[in-house]
């Protein structure tokens, strides 16, 4: 069998007939026709109020979350609004339309209501599709503005398909325009049903965008089954007279789900992720930042942030004897002070008869008048950033006791020793350099400055030969005295003047020498 042309003579004649017969057709609607037209435009009129009074109902849920939270719903409201009114819009307008029908087919007082030509078939050609003012363009394109506006407000594929499907425009009859295709030649019965139907189809995607409006109100809001209340205190550690500051909060827990930790950005795995701990290694206030990961019903995972800080301060007692309870005047006295639960930052010191100064971690107090007193106060810092007082501890002032005088050599080992009286080498008192002086007890080390001392012989008489040293060297007489010593004799170090560092000059314990 030949496959006919689209251009062959018989396929002409093929749809010359074809539209002859649809014209016949056409002028012939019987009465049942026409009455069927009136029964589903009926129902779908009924259709389209049921649908108008659902999205009446949604609107009216997504305005009462707007009251309740606009922050959260607004966004949405508004769009729903602007939904809403072009809907209103275009379907004013399709009424329009139909009343604009009518009137062309029964007159100026023709009833919507009480159509008395049902069949006639120029009336829906004439107002849709008459060359200077056919509403059939203007129809077509509100629609597709109205499409493209409520699928800008829709991410769900599934709905946008929905609605591009209700509001499709393109032409199913090329080449005849959409507008063509629907109301040429067009009996008022077909015509008034076909615009009823768009009318159902914006009032159905008007549903389908109000629907998913709603949904996104609630949009990454994580389902709950357990309420739990917590305590949150500022801190701790209250000091007496200041307040203790708490708050209480109530949380939402899905026990059914596990969020996902992260912490200074790492993740936090195994064991109970709403936990952690961090190791701490040294004082002070540190930031703990971080955010919790959460996967809703729809896959997406949203995060929530966190931030706070913490406060390490040193494990302390204080065991303070009263005997210890002592500056000395001219030298730098290191003291530790620390408030449980303060940040060292927020500690602050002050001590009258001289100064206080912060060095790192400790404190350095320099006492000015010997046999007075001084007083130190700390005050810290509260977490209501309020100073208080809190301590006042006394002082007693003291010189600085005299200092030791040695002699520093290195031992068979090649280790600093020092020499502070009884039996030394002769060959370790040749290399030797000369007297030293220090306060060394265990408690103090503070070192003075020798500045003259005398070492005194006895010849084979007995008689003492004193020798002067105007520094803190072995003179050359002192040298020449010791490489004559034998074995078992002895000598004294003594009248040795020595400065410290408070700039008082003093003369100190005599120091007996036996050579080995």
């Amino acid at each position: 069998m030949a496959v006919n042309s689209p251009h062959s003579p018989r396929q002409k004649m093929i749809n010359v007939m074809y539209l002859v017969f649809i014209a016949m057709l056409a002028l012939n609607v019987s009465v049942e026709v026409l009455d069927g037209f009136k029964t589903v435009d009926d129902s779908l009129v009924d259709s389209s109020a049921t649908l108008k009074e659902r999205n009446g109902l949604i609107m009216d849920e997504l305005t009462a979350y707007n009251v309740q939270n606009p922050e959260k719903a607004g966004e949405w409201y508004k769009k729903g609004i602007q939904i809403r009114a072009m809907s209103d819009s275009i379907v004013d307008y399709i009424q329009f339309l139909k009343l604009r029908m009518v009137q062309e087919a029964d007159g100026k007082k023709g009833n919507l209501d009480k159509i008395k030509h049902m069949d006639d078939i120029s009336a829906a050609s004439v107002v849709m599709l008459s060359p200077i003012n056919g509403e059939g363009a203007k129809l077509r394109t509100s629609i597709d503005r109205y499409r493209e506006t409520v699928i800008s407000h829709v991410t769900d594929p599934a709905r946008k398909a929905i609605i591009n499907k209700n509001l499709n425009t393109e032409s199913s009859a090329a080449p005849k325009s959409w507008e063509e295709a629907l109301f040429e030649q067009m009996p008022l019965a077909a015509a008034i049903t076909m615009l009823t139907k768009i009318e159902n189809d914006i009032r159905s995607s008007e549903g389908e965008a109000l629907t998913h409006l709603l949904n996104n109100v609630d949009e990454g809001d994580v389902r709950v089954n357990r309420l739990n209340a917590y305590l949150i205190p500022e801190s701790d550690i209250v000091m007496q007279g200041a307040s203790y500051n708490a708050r209480v909060i109530l949380a939402a827990e899905d026990t059914t789900r596990s969020p996902t930790l992260f912490v200074g950005g790492v993740a936090l795995t195994g064991g109970e992720q709403e936990r952690f701990s961090i190791p701490t290694s040294r004082t002070g206030t540190f930031p703990v930042e971080g955010y919790v990961e959460m996967k809703d019903d729809n896959g997406t995972v949203t995060r929530h942030p966190f931030s706070s800080n913490y406060t390490v301060i040193e494990p302390m007692a204080s065991i303070a004897p009263t005997l210890t309870n002592v500056l000395y005047a001219g030298i730098d006295n290191e003291i530790s002070i620390s408030v449980p639960g303060i940040a060292p930052d927020n500690v602050q010191a002050t001590m009258d008869n001289g100064t206080l100064t912060r060095r790192g971690n400790l404190w350095v107090a320099r006492p000015a008048t010997v046999g007075q007193n001084t007083a130190i106060t700390v005050t810290a810092q509260t977490s209501d950033g309020t100073p208080r007082r809190v301590a006042v501890q006394e002082f007693r002032v003291r010189s600085l006791p005299d200092p030791t005088p040695y002699i520093a050599y290195a031992d068979a080992e090649g280790r600093p020793a020092t020499f502070k009286g009884g039996s030394l080498s002769k060959a370790v008192l040749m290399n030797s350099q000369g007297i030293n002086a220090a306060i060394d007890d265990g408690i103090l080390n503070v070192p003075f400055q020798v500045k003259s001392f005398r070492a005194v012989f006895f010849d084979s008489m007995g008689n003492a030969i004193p020798e002067v040293s105007n520094g803190d060297r072995f003179s050359d007489r002192q040298k020449e005295q010791i490489r004559r010593l034998s074995r078992g004799s002895y000598f004294y170090i003594s009248g040795v003047h020595a400065v410290g560092p408070d700039g008082t000059e003093r003369e100190i314990a005599v120091m007996e020498v036996r050579v080995q």
